[in-house]
């Protein structure tokens, strides 16, 4: 009968064990370049969204033309990830993580001179391609000096920084847009980029040396697929269960304009301030989550966090079903999304610490599952007007049925202890 990857068996080769000391590695400083590394894409995301009117006009185009930059960055940074994620795994962390950085410099200036709305495409792909090197590489470098607690601490750390970023970033560019212009957004972005070379140059060490790299070479060598640990039970349901779950987040920030404006009558400051409520609550909770994790385990916080999104969830469902006053949807619509706070850095540590051998090219999937859901499920929020939550309801719904059954599926394998 075939192993799977998680029995053991004297004939199967053990997972190489890092240096010592690595847990001493992951210090603050390197958490707050690792989290500055891994904001500088959301933050590229939404900084220029004000600016679309004045893009449009300057260079003699469409909205939809204008959209097409933001679309090309998500692109890029999906195909990014794909990319630096197994580069990263073969030649270290380190050289792949500074060609990205410099791409992203490289195409910023670009996108700062566009003279044309192909060009500016353009040169947001690749921005996006380059700027996801500190997004997948970021959560390789911290599955390579933690694992158990100590990573889940740590990624559930980055995401406090990853739920502040979307949220202040186009704020931030609305201040900006009639001081500066669309061009001098762009600019700030490119200061991001520069920034991000500057980390990596002098505040990021190689974690993954030639000698370790030809350890887990040699362990990956004795599978019949380097990667077969990438099809692991354990492995993909962690993964599925973050990405899932994300869904559910990026269906609520797609439809929160309409639900929020258009169906509950709220002003677009008091939108404003509703979304940053759900928004705060989201950080709080990983605040928590990276506390608990000295003293609780990361499936345990995990297995809360799951059902109390589901419970969130369902009750939103049962509301928009009984057809009550719009205002009320608030109330699960917080639980739900404040709940990720336990699921999102919790499943990133398991999921990474079930694939030691190939922790960049699982970071890499783990982006592109991530972006790429968003891709899908964003458009799908619309499909029944603004006058319903009804869509909003049924893809958030089916989202955290499939993170529900994933989670459950993972209890069937045995964790590996940190």
């Amino acid at each position: 009968m075939q192993q799977t990857p998680t029995e053991s068996t004297t004939d199967t080769p053990s997972i190489p064990d890092r240096p010592s000391g690595t847990d001493s590695a992951l210090t603050t400083r390197l958490l707050l370049i690792l989290a500055l590394l891994s904001a500088v894409a959301p933050l590229s995301i939404d900084l220029y969204l004000p600016a679309f009117p004045s893009m449009a006009e300057d260079l003699s185009t469409s909205t939809s033309a204008v959209q097409l930059t933001l679309t090309a960055f998500l692109v890029g940074i999906t195909i990014g990830q794909l990319i630096f994620g197994p580069l990263s795994d073969r030649f270290g962390r380190l050289r792949p993580l500074l060609i990205g950085a410099v791409l992203c410099v490289v195409a910023s200036i670009v996108a700062v001179i566009a003279p044309s709305i192909s060009i500016l495409v353009a040169a947001r792909l690749f921005q996006g391609i380059g700027g996801a090197a500190g997004m997948v590489i970021g959560r390789a470098v911290i599955s390579d000096v933690a694992r158990g607690k100590a990573a889940a601490r740590a990624f559930s750390l980055m995401m406090i920084v990853g739920g502040i970023a979307p949220v202040i970033a186009p704020m931030i560019g609305g201040f900006l847009v009639d001081p500066l212009g669309w061009r001098g957004i762009l600019t700030v972005v490119l200061g991001l980029a520069v920034i991000m070379v500057v980390c990596v140059l002098f505040g990021i060490r190689e974690t993954l040396p030639a000698a370790r790299r030809a350890e887990l070479k040699a362990l990956r060598a004795q599978s019949d697929s380097p990667y077969e640990a990438l099809r692991s039970r354990e492995f993909l349901s962690y993964t599925l269960t973050f990405g899932f779950s994300f869904a559910v987040m990026m269906a609520y920030i797609s439809a929160s304009p309409f639900v929020y404006q258009d169906m509950m009558g709220l002003s677009s400051i008091w939108y404003g301030i509703m979304f940053g409520c759900n928004a705060f609550a989201l950080m709080i909770v990983s605040g928590v989550a990276a506390r608990l994790a000295a003293v609780r385990s990361a499936r345990g916080m995990l297995a809360t966090g799951v059902a109390a999104m589901a419970t969130g969830v369902a009750a939103l469902a049962l509301l928009v079903a009984a057809g009550v006053d719009p205002i009320w949807l608030s109330v699960p619509l917080f639980f739900a999304i404040a709940s990720l706070g336990l699921i999102l850095g919790n499943a990133t540590a398991l999921a990474l610490g079930a694939v030691p051998a190939a922790a960049g090219s699982a970071s890499a999937v783990l982006g592109a599952l991530q972006f790429g859901l968003a891709a899908v499920v964003s458009p799908l929020v619309g499909l029944g007007g603004e006058d319903t939550a009804a869509p909003m309801a049924v893809v958030m719904g089916i989202s955290a049925v499939i993170a529900v059954i994933a989670f459950l599926t993972s209890g069937r394998t045995t964790t590996r202890a940190a």
